[in-house]
Formats: structure tokens, C-alpha cells, sequence
């Protein structure tokens, strides 16, 4: 029984030893990590004028008036005008504002104020929105027919995107915007045609010159940047647009001396104005809705006759008649 006593004893003491071996060994650690991380943030310091957390508690700080003036620091009480640390430089005074200063400041807050700010709620509505109307045009979530060009050697889908017999996605599709009507060959024929019918036609046909300008090897872009402005914007074109006089001065400044984007000014009037007005009218004209009604009659007629071939086949499979 003593035996076993004394031998509980010395376990007991042991365990305390190495307890306190432990809490020696932590606090040792401790300290090494912290002078670590003085260290870094001594080298990595912030800008003068903000606070040093690594020289005066941050709750501190945050109940002072003037945080900048730390009368104690790691390395001792320092001066009023000594930097906190050896290796910081210590900071200019700053200047008084003067009137112009604090006008440009105010100026500056005014502008920030009208700025147009969104919610998030109506960013991520009108984000879901987008990836909805989208959604089926992606061939990596909606596979398109007749097979997916991405992942076969099936090149159809091709074939018909290019053909000028667009599908009813296709003509849905220029209902999204009129970038997406003018991206479409086919759709930009079929507005050119209703734009011929309202005799507004040199709209879109400096339009498109424009941006063939652009497409021009440089040693050709002077001489068709002249025939753009003979065509559409001299006095007597035979092609006149209407044109603001803030886009006519800027575009008359800039042909002399002409490039691929001389007419930039002009050319966002005239997109402006289209989808404003005429792109509205198109889309409400029989034009475009005989033709996307038309397109779904085709759609669905080839459904059918999909479905009444796959029937066929099925009837006279010999599975079928046995």
C-alpha cells in the first residue's frame, strides 16, 4: 500500500512538472510569435498617419480622440515629434485646406450623391432574368438540335444558324434587343427591308458603313471615311441623316484628320435613334410577326412529321409485327 502511494505520488508530481514544462513552453512560443509578427508588421508598417496596432492596443485607439499620438511604444516612451518606430519615417504635416480645396471637395460629394445606385435585389433580378431569356440559346444547358457542334463532328447546327431561312429561335431572338437583331445577317436584312418600307433606310445603311470603316486596312480609311461623309452628311447626300449638332460639329472635327473611329459620335446618335424608334415600330409591325408566326408553324410542322416518321418506323419495325 506504501508502495503504491508513493508511486501515485511521484506520477501525480511528474504530470505537474510536465504541465508546467508545457506552460512554459507556451508562453515561450507565444512570445517568439509575437515578436514575429512585430517584426513583420515593422517591415510590412502602414502608411504614416494611420494606426499602429502594433504599438498601442486597438481597443485603446478606438477611444481616443487623436489616435496618431501613441505616448508609448514597444521600444520605449518616445518624444512627441520621434516616430513610433526606428524604421518609420515620420509624416508631414499636413497642410490647411484652403477654399478652392474644400469647393472641390464639396463639388466632388455632390457628384458622388447623383450618382444612379441599384439594389442588389434588382441587380440580381435583372441578372436571373437575363440567364432565363438566354438560358436556351446555351448549348451547354439546352442541347440544341439537330445535335451539339461543341461536343460532335456534326457541323448542322452550323449549317442552319448560317442559312438566311432562320429558325423561330432565331427570330425570337432578334426581340431581345437590337444588338442581337443586327448581329443576325437574316435579321438585319428583314429590318433593312421595313426600314425601306418607312423610307428611313440611310439610318441603318451609314450604319453599316460605318462599321465596315472600321474593318478597313489603314491606307484605305481615309478615302471611304470621305465617301461616308460625300454619301450621308455632306450638303445635297444622296443618302442625308439627321444628326445633332453637337455629333456633326465632333464628326466634322475629326475628319480632318480621318480614321476608323471618326464617325463614333455619329454612329451612337444614329444607333440611339433606331432603337428608340424604329426598332420599337419593328418589332410591334406585321413584318416581324408574320414571320416569327410563320417560323413556328414550320417548327411545329416538322415536329409533327418528326413524330409521325418515328411512328412509321415503329410500326414496321419487325419487333413490331411479330
Amino acid at each position: 500500500m506504501v508502495q503504491c502511494g508513493a508511486l501515485s505520488e511521484c506520477r501525480g508530481v511528474c504530470v505537474s512538472a510536465s504541465v508546467q514544462i508545457d506552460t512554459k513552453k507556451d508562453r515561450i512560443e507565444r512570445k517568439i510569435l509575437d515578436s514575429q509578427e512585430r517584426a513583420f508588421w515593422d517591415v510590412h508598417r502602414p502608411v504614416p498617419g494611420c494606426v499602429n496596432v502594433t504599438e498601442m492596443d486597438i481597443r485603446k485607439c478606438r477611444r481616443m480622440k487623436n489616435p496618431q499620438r501613441v505616448k508609448k511604444s514597444v521600444y520605449g516612451l518616445i518624444e512627441e515629434g520621434q516616430s513610433q518606430s526606428p524604421v518609420h519615417i515620420p509624416s508631414q504635416l499636413a497642410r490647411k485646406g484652403t477654399k478652392e480645396d474644400v469647393e472641390k471637395e464639396i463639388v466632388f460629394l455632390n457628384s458622388q450623391l447623383d450618382r444612379h445606385c441599384i439594389k442588389v435585389s434588382k441587380v440580381a433580378e435583372s441578372l436571373m432574368t437575363y440567364t432565363e431569356q438566354y438560358q436556351e440559346y446555351d448549348p451547354f444547358v439546352v442541347s440544341p438540335e439537330p445535335s451539339n457542334p461543341w461536343t460532335s463532328d456534326d457541323l448542322s447546327f452550323w449549317d442552319l444558324e448560317a442559312s438566311k431561312e432562320p429558325s423561330q429561335q432565331r427570330v425570337r431572338k432578334w426581340g431581345f434587343s437590337l444588338e442581337e437583331a443586327l448581329k443576325d445577317p437574316a435579321g438585319r436584312d428583314q429590318f433593312l427591308k421595313f426600314l425601306e418600307s418607312e423610307f428611313s433606310s440611310e439610318n441603318l445603311q451609314f450604319w453599316l458603313a460605318v462599321q465596315d470603316l472600321k474593318r478597313q486596312p489603314l491606307e484605305n480609311v481615309a478615302e471611304r471615311a470621305q465617301e461616308i461623309w460625300t454619301e450621308f452628311l455632306a450638303e445635297g447626300a444622296s443618302s442625308s441623316i439627321n444628326l445633332d449638332s453637337h455629333s456633326y460639329e465632333r464628326t466634322s472635327a475629326n475628319l480632318k484628320d480621318p480614321g476608323r473611329y471618326s464617325y463614333e459620335d455619329a454612329q451612337d446618335h444614329i444607333y440611339k435613334l433606331m432603337k428608340s424608334d424604329s426598332y420599337t415600330r419593328y418589332l410591334r409591325s406585321n413584318a416581324y410577326q408574320n414571320l416569327l408566326m410563320a417560323r413556328k408553324k414550320v417548327c411545329l410542322f416538322l415536329c409533327v412529321s418528326l413524330f409521325a416518321w418515328g411512328r412509321l418506323q415503329l410500326d414496321t419495325s419487325p419487333q413490331h409485327l411479330t
